[in-house]
């Protein structure tokens, strides 16, 4: 195994967003009325924004509008970390040093659409660490395909066996496997299951227990 590029998921790794947006979408459900819990939410982690509609349209019927409250979602979110910070991960600005400091070729992979994934990681103070971005909208196939990997280790002029990917969820540990990359899964929400467990190469609780496995595989 030698490893010469890393990706990165975004949400519920990079920072801890999930929190925050699951608290909006709870705080908007109940006003709407809508039977609404963390379960629900805990299986939209990792779904692009049509996938998601899907999801909620099977629970709440054809009629849910959820774009309008996914739009308001993210008003708020980007008015909360404006005000508050984008709440970083214990760990990735370390591990992202070290990434830098030994060569290695860095993107992003998440589901988020490129407006708002571009925005947060800029507030973030993270974003010059990064080679190449590939977001929801930039591919057809939404995380467990592995179209968003495969076009990151492009982006990177990497095959995917030479990249690491670092993901939270389910979907993107399934995502990244069949993409062919080692991975890494540090959870938030999700715990791994028993079918994603032989997929996982690594599990850590925070991003800076990674760099010592990364260490003993890299070129």
């Amino acid at each position: 195994m030698m490893i010469n590029g890393a990706v990165f998921d975004m949400d519920g790794l990079m920072f801890d967003s999930e929190r925050l947006v699951y608290e909006t979408w709870q705080m908007m459900m109940d006003e709407l009325g809508f039977d609404y819990n963390l379960d629900i939410f805990k299986n939209t982690i990792g779904l692009r924004t049509d996938m998601a509609e899907s999801y909620y349209n099977s629970l709440y019927g054809e009629r849910f509008c959820y774009k309008p409250l996914k739009q308001k979602s993210r008003e708020i979110f980007l008015k909360r970390v404006s005000e508050e910070g984008v709440p970083i991960k214990k760990g990735l600005v370390e591990l992202l040093e070290f990434l830098k400091a030994n060569g290695f070729k860095i993107a992003v992979a998440t589901s988020t659409s490129a407006q708002t994934a571009h925005k947060i990681i800029k507030m973030a103070d993270v974003y010059d660490y990064f080679d190449a971005f590939v977001c929801g909208d930039d591919v057809k196939n939404g995380k467990p395909h592995p179209e968003v990997f495969l076009t990151a280790a492009e982006k990177l002029s990497l095959s995917p066996v030479e990249c690491v990917a670092f993901e939270d969820s389910i979907n993107g540990i399934k995502s990244a496997h069949s993409a062919g990359m080692t991975t890494v899964m540090v959870p938030d929400y999700l715990q791994p299951t028993q079918e994603i467990i032989p997929m996982i190469d690594c599990l850590c609780d925070d991003l800076s227990q990674a760099i010592e496995f990364i260490d003993k595989n890299r070129r």
